[in-house]
């Protein structure tokens, strides 16, 4: 083995180990693609996952197009599905379960099946020359989705065909990682069980609000992180775990009477005393912590109703032996006096205005969207009472991705 392929393989290793560490889905995916980017010198690329009969793009990165924005802009891409079929390249890899490396996208040859769509180059003004495409498939031959690497980097920049060396590297990181995403999948399916168990009580708590709130709780959170020069090892791990708790943060309604879940009309005082237990009730759940994500989680269930001014619930509620909490809400005319400021956990502020901004943007069935500038103003007016002042600023530095998050996991009509 030549000292370049030692070098390589070495690097899958230390890929492995990184993507190990990874729980959640949605930032596995986004690091696998930038691992493979990297590997091979791709200045871009995109990862499709198998949902039915079609590829659904989830995430896609792009070096070119990212250095012509702004400081702490992220690219946004289109939101699309492709069918599973030899019609486009992603779709052959994933129907033929074979990968493909294409030196000149515009020079297909006439008798290939597969077509390149330059509809996304006609629009963006990026020129997509060479591409690798490969499946992502389990040991038994499941197929997971299909990895798109985009325009190889030689010398000095130059874009050049993806060379013929590249593609056992490409195929062997591509089933280790198969390895990373099945147990991420399986984290993603539990965390989404438990929270349907919810949702079968309250209608509000759908799966695709989770998802939007666990995914906008990361682009907050990362933007301010950057803002605050912290360390990307850290701002990763961080994310990972906020992307799974922030999930988590209404699971406590399992524990709340169907009578007050489903109640169309307001709720009586005493209703709405009970209705806040769901906050103890789900970090009960994180008793007894093992884990960086237990307590994390914890705090989100029980400190995301909290307010910056000190008006929120529950409030001072304590803990016995650092485990069990007292239950001080018991009792409508006894209302602990509650956290402010900086007080509240961090990761519970951010996850406040994660939630309520898309519970405001949503279609329900008690209520219709808000409109997007009704949304903003409602954000804009709560900034220093109920939110924290600072996150509020960042949250509105980011908009467009955030809009970007909510079409990325639309509710089911």
């Amino acid at each position: 083995m030549t000292v370049v392929m030692q070098e390589r393989f070495d690097k899958i290793l230390q890929i492995d180990q990184d993507l190990n560490r990874i729980q959640d889905l949605d930032i596995l995916l986004e690091r696998t693609l930038y691992y493979a980017r990297e590997a091979v010198s791709a200045d871009a690329g995109s990862i499709y996952i198998k949902d039915g009969d079609e590829l659904e793009i989830r995430h896609s990165q792009n070096d070119t197009l990212q250095k012509k924005l702004p400081p702490g802009k992220k690219l946004i891409y289109s939101i699309f599905r492709v069918s599973i079929n030899e019609k486009s390249i992603s779709g052959f890899v994933a129907s033929q379960g074979t990968h493909l490396n294409i030196p000149d996208m515009y020079n297909i040859p006439e008798n290939r099946p597969y077509r390149f769509n330059t509809h996304f180059d006609n629009i963006s003004g990026y020129k997509t020359v060479s591409s690798l495409t490969f499946p992502l498939k389990t040991n038994q031959g499941e197929l997971l989705g299909v990895m798109q690497l985009l325009n190889a980097k030689g010398r000095h920049g130059k874009i050049v065909p993806f060379i013929k060396k590249d593609e056992p590297f490409v195929m062997h990181f591509a089933s280790s990682v198969t390895v990373a995403l099945q147990r991420a999948r399986m984290t993603r399916t539990l965390l989404l069980r438990m929270i349907q168990m919810a949702e079968l009580r309250d209608p509000k708590e759908t799966g695709a609000h989770v998802n939007r709130v666990g995914s906008i709780s990361c682009e907050i959170y990362e933007a301010w992180a950057i803002k605050h020069h912290l360390p990307k090892d850290q701002i990763e791990k961080e994310k990972d775990i906020l992307r799974m708790a922030g999930m988590l943060h209404d699971v406590g309604k399992v524990g709340i009477s169907d009578v007050i879940l489903k109640k169309p009309g307001r709720f009586t005082n005493e209703e709405f005393i009970i209705m806040q237990s769901h906050t103890y009730i789900g970090a009960r759940l994180f008793d007894n912590p093992e884990s960086d994500l237990d307590i994390i989680a914890r705090d989100i269930a029980l400190r995301h109703h909290e307010n910056w001014d000190g008006s929120g619930y529950p409030g001072k509620v304590s803990w016995q032996n650092d485990n069990m909490m007292e239950d001080k809400c018991s009792d409508p005319m006894e209302k602990p006096e509650g956290l402010k400021g900086e007080e509240i956990p961090f990761f519970a502020r951010i996850v406040a205005i994660a939630d309520v901004f898309d519970a405001l943007s949503s279609k329900r069935v008690y209520k219709d969207a808000w409109t997007s500038e009704d949304v903003l103003d409602e954000v804009r007016k709560c900034r220093g009472s109920k939110f924290d002042p600072e996150l509020v600023d960042i949250f509105f530095e980011i908009i467009p991705i955030l809009r970007h998050l909510q079409e990325k996991y639309p509710d089911n009509e």
